[in-house]
């Protein structure tokens, strides 16, 4: 009887401890939106009581000739950046994702599982996968251990035990990087289909069958796209950030690229390819070097292009959803970002040598249009961020307030397409994301093109 009072104590004090905690994050969650929301309400306000002094400023600058041509350059930048997000919103409404085809329809896949120092998260992935809605007899799972320096291995062989023949473990002799544990899979991989699913990632019951079906409906089409969401969203401040921004970023604008068949990356955490269009380009892939150097970030994107370049189409399936961790730290997440835009400025040069030729049946005319879009922004990353700087410290009431506005402005198509996909309350990080770009990661771009030759994955 003591021992269960002691019990009962000891849950109530641990009850009591995660209700304190939960409010807490609650006060603070509540605290930063609201305080986001003063902030731009503040700048607006500020904006438009002192429009006549800027309107002022505005007439002096236009008066010189450096003043004109800068007025130009911002005016039909803007122009620009209207214009294909009313392009792209067009080509959003076209969207629809492909329906799932029947099991005899289906065909026979090679899921590839790499693995570095993921710990047990390595194994939730696997079982996830196993738990699919897919013929056991058309589905093959691969887990790969990149020389993992924790007990990766460990419960990567935990799932083999569980899963038994359902999976084929491999272990690297060492760390050769996720490209080359991919690349054992294409080499080694009996399906029709390859998909590539992160080490620290759950998929949901269905989404490799509605991932695949888009090969049985279209022979055009060589790679898909999963929907990306985060999975540790309640985690900390940063995921709950991104989770707005994946949605944004993958539901909207890979939706808007899929009704072309130019959907740009195929992301690491959730893909598919064509068998076909894999082995056309594996050792061109495996064998990519930039400035000299094989390259060791990028996989993705980097397959996404050679497959974009023999003519396929790439798709984005909205209802093939995967849950992946995000980081949950700015160390972290500037890395990765960085990683990123070093790949994107690498892959954006690699599109020179196809987006003006023949390269495909379809709509080439829209598929550069993104292309033009990709360049503008990396063009222009120096020089804006350099503009920032020049009118923050010579008019830093003009800078902030207008930057702000605008700001608020683009977060608020943000948040009101998440909340029509989902709900009202997450949405509203879509400000505070903001702002944290604005101010936290503004740099990221211009340092990623002026770093491009260096390819380490910072973030293992």
């Amino acid at each position: 009887m003591e021992i269960n009072l002691h019990c009962e104590r000891n849950d109530s004090k641990k009850s009591s401890f995660l209700s304190f905690f939960k409010r807490k994050v609650r006060k603070r969650d509540f605290s930063i939106i609201i305080g986001t929301q003063i902030l731009m309400f503040s700048a607006i306000y500020a904006f438009n009581n002192f429009h006549p002094y800027f309107q002022e400023l505005h007439f002096q600058r236009m008066q010189t000739a450096p003043g004109r041509v800068l007025a130009y350059f911002l005016l039909t930048t803007l122009i620009f950046q209207v214009s294909f997000l009313i392009y792209i919103a067009y080509l959003y409404i076209k969207y629809k994702p492909i329906t799932s085809v029947t099991d005899d329809e289906l065909p026979v896949c090679t899921i590839i599982v790499p693995a570095y120092n993921e710990g047990k998260l390595v194994y939730s992935t696997l079982l996830s996968i196993a738990q699919s809605d897919y013929p056991k007899d058309k589905m093959e799972i691969w887990a790969i251990d990149d020389g993992s320096t924790d007990d990766t291995w460990s419960w990567i062989n935990k799932a083999g035990e569980k899963l038994k023949d359902r999976v084929i473990t491999f272990q690297q002799p060492e760390n050769m990087g996720k490209r080359q544990a991919l690349y054992k899979g294409f080499l080694e991989g009996n399906g029709e289909v390859f998909i590539t699913i992160d080490s620290d990632s759950i998929v949901e019951k269905n989404t490799v069958r509605n991932l695949v079906s888009p090969f049985v409906k279209s022979e055009d089409c060589g790679a898909v796209a999963g929907n990306v969401k985060v999975l540790n969203k309640k985690q900390a401040i940063i995921p709950k950030m991104l989770n707005v921004s994946f949605v944004f970023s993958f539901e909207f604008i890979r939706a808007a690229q899929s009704s072309l068949g130019f959907v740009l990356c195929t992301p690491g955490a959730l893909s598919a390819y064509r068998r076909e269009a894999v082995l056309n380009v594996v050792e061109k892939w495996i064998h990519q070097k930039f400035a000299g150097k094989i390259a060791t970030i990028g996989e993705d994107r980097a397959m996404t292009n050679l497959i974009l370049e023999q003519g396929y189409e790439v798709k984005f399936q909205k209802n093939a959803n995967v849950l992946t961790n995000t980081p949950i730290g700015f160390k972290t997440l500037h890395k990765m970002f960085t990683r990123w835009g070093r790949s994107n400025v690498r892959e954006t040069l690699m599109m020179n040598k196809f987006i003006f030729k023949n390269f495909r049946d379809g709509n080439k005319w829209g598929a550069r249009f993104i292309y033009f879009n990709q360049w503008i922004k990396i063009l222009l990353a120096i020089p804006l961020v350099t503009l920032m700087f020049y009118f923050l410290l010579t008019h830093p009431l003009l800078y902030v307030s207008s930057a702000l506005t605008g700001t608020f402005i683009f977060s608020s198509l943000q948040m009101l397409f998440f909340t029509k996909q989902y709900n009202f309350t997450e949405s509203l990080w879509a400000y505070p994301y903001s702002i944290f770009y604005l101010f936290a990661l503004f740099w990221i771009a211009p340092y990623a093109i002026m770093t491009v030759k260096n390819g380490g994955w910072l973030t293992r």
